[in-house]
């Protein structure tokens, strides 16, 4: 297996035993990888952040905050709680870290220790690819990949004709947060017990294609994160927890 890897840090001095100072990790979102929901400012689009995109947008990344709601449920500007300090894209996840500020919002902190955690190893993504690869090669459906495939090449002309014409180029002062955009009855309930996901929060978007299904982030200026409850963000499989 491959692991592709594009990293950037800025590096703090250490300072033992610091009250305001909690290191913490976690991934922040997937690249190439559509969003399970979409994101608010979308305009009810899912969307994709291009492994480039991410790329050349990590120093914009760093020095940013993290920041947090009560509900756990959306950016709150007003509560920054830490900051990002490094920034490294492992495989398909853009993974922080970084510094919370203890002292000053122990009640997240302590939520994070408490219920801020990795995902399985064995994580129910792999396993369900896994499934479907066994069942085609078992089947041997050659119609049905031909099918596929002819969509995939129609799809890829369709990106290639989009990426010529200027117009399908929009650059604007848009700003998405990967918090999801849907209301949820969860919302008003306790967050007990729930597992903790990540957002981010961009703008200066470069949208390949608006009229397209899933919208294709080309080009990002980061300029914030979140910490919320998974059933609240667009990319699920984010996680956070404290690294010390």
């Amino acid at each position: 297996m491959t692991i592709e890897l594009e990293s950037m840090a800025v590096e703090m001095p250490e300072v033992k035993g610091h009250p305001n100072r909690v290191a913490f990790r976690g991934v922040l979102t997937l690249v190439d990888v559509p969003s399970q929901r979409a994101p608010l400012g979308s305009k009810g689009k899912r969307v994709l952040l291009t492994r480039k995109a991410a790329e050349k947008a990590i120093p914009s990344l760093l020095g940013m905050a993290v920041d947090y709601a009560p509900s756990l449920d959306q950016h709150d500007p007003q509560r920054k709680v830490g900051v990002i300090t490094s920034a490294d894209i492992v495989g398909r996840d853009l993974e922080i870290g970084g510094y919370l500020y203890a002292k000053d919002f122990p009640g997240i902190v302590k939520e994070i220790g408490r219920i801020g955690k990795r995902p399985a190893e064995d994580g129910t993504f792999r396993l369900q690819a896994s499934s479907e690869a066994e069942s085609v090669e078992r089947g041997h459906e050659g119609a049905r990949l031909r099918a596929s495939l002819a969509v995939a090449v129609k799809e890829v002309r369709r990106m290639i004709e989009a990426a010529r014409s200027k117009r399908k180029r929009i650059q604007s002062s848009l700003v998405l947060r990967t918090e999801s955009g849907s209301s949820s009855d969860l919302a008003a309930t306790s967050h007990a017990g729930r597992e903790l996901g990540m957002s981010f929060e961009v703008t200066n978007v470069n949208v390949l294609d608006r009229d397209a299904r899933i919208w294709r982030l080309i080009d990002v200026t980061f300029t914030g994160a979140a910490i919320l409850r998974k059933d609240k963000a667009a990319y699920p499989e984010t996680w956070i927890e404290l690294s010390q």
